[in-house]
């Protein structure tokens, strides 16, 4: 990065999210979450990261979520049996909805505002599982580092678990004229930089601090969890979306892209 440091892209992409929080609470996806979270159970985990999750084994485990943004998964964890949950996010927005919706919820997570490259240190070496969904990867500046970073909240033999959008799909905009058509490299170096609020529902042409997305190959992101220690266990790609609807028209294709994969990786001893 060259004209523009980690830190500036860190903290320029920390104000954007504390100022788009409160689009994410004028929606009836917001109101749904107030009302199912207090049921036993809760999860709004999708059957794929369930389905993982169960494999790996969380029952009885303790867990952190990096990149937690609301709550609403690190609440889930407690749904599939885990014993402790802490969520860490950059914005203090979204953690104070995440503490609304723990106050409706039966479980007491840890919720912490921290920059993934400044985590308390009462973090490290403390968890069986590690947990990073989508839209958490492409806000990081460098990859390598983040990850170093992950790992060093797991204790020997903890798991992180990674269910992530394919970087392929980064190539394409689903609001093109023809959205089929590749508009930019895979292989590209430079952030994309919004000017305008983070919505996943609707849109807002509010605007806001900018906000940069990093773009990563899958070889860089394995490559970066190899480098940090993790020793890659499972890595499976799919063809559905997990990410916002706009992107659902590249499903069911006769000649169909990757569109998200699931990662497992287990921290060796040193």
């Amino acid at each position: 990065m060259d004209t523009l440091s980690a830190q500036q892209a860190i903290a320029s992409n920390k104000a954007a999210w504390n100022e788009s929080a409160e689009l994410h609470k004028a929606t009836d996806h917001w109101q749904s979450l107030l009302a199912a979270v207090g049921e036993p159970g809760f999860s709004c985990l999708d059957p794929t990261l369930t389905a993982l999750l169960l494999q790996v084994g969380v029952k009885g485990r303790d867990a952190v979520q990096l990149g937690c943004n609301n709550g609403r998964e690190s609440l889930s964890l407690y749904g599939l049996g885990a014993n402790s949950v802490v969520g860490v996010d950059q914005s203090g927005a979204f953690l104070a909805q995440a503490a609304q919706l723990a106050s409706r919820s039966p479980h007491s997570p840890e919720f912490i505002e921290a920059d993934i490259h400044h985590l308390p240190e009462r973090l490290q070496g403390r968890f069986d599982l590690a947990l990073i969904t989508i839209g958490v990867l492409n806000w990081m500046p460098d990859i390598a580092l983040f990850m170093r970073h992950v790992a060093s909240t797991l204790k020997e033999g903890g798991t992180l678990v990674i269910y992530e959008t394919h970087p392929f799909l980064e190539v394409f905009d689903p609001e093109a004229a023809n959205p089929m058509l590749p508009v930019t490299s895979y292989f590209r170096r430079e952030p994309f930089v919004q000017h305008e609020a983070i919505v996943y529902e609707g849109a807002s042409n509010s605007a806001v601090a900018a906000s940069y997305w990093f773009v990563y190959t899958l070889g860089e992101i394995v490559s970066a969890a190899i480098a940090a220690g993790l020793q890659i266990s499972h890595l499976q790609e799919y063809p559905h979306s997990n990410r916002e609807e706009l992107y659902d028209q590249y499903e069911n294709q006769s000649a169909q892209l990757p569109m998200c994969y699931t990662l497992t990786a287990i921290k060796r001893s040193a």
